[in-house]
């Protein structure tokens, strides 16, 4: 299990767990990353990531995307 930040670009990726408060959890999840849903890294930029999650593309900052674990 390693951080979504860490992940193999291109590769699909299934969520382990979401770390954090509940509300970033809450938020996460509202954004669609839900523990056994699929994430795929598309690019890292400077630590923030561009995510593919359930067929739209999210950016996420480098602390939110270390909390999704795959």
């Amino acid at each position: 299990m390693l951080p979504l930040i860490l992940a193999e670009p291109g590769k699909e990726n299934i969520i382990k767990r979401i770390g954090g408060s509940p509300e970033v959890r809450r938020h996460l999840e509202d954004m669609g990353f839900t523990q056994g849903g699929s994430v795929v890294l598309i690019s890292t930029v400077g630590g923030n990531v561009i995510v593919k999650v359930k067929e739209s593309r999210i950016a996420l900052d480098e602390a939110l995307a270390k909390k999704v674990m795959v």
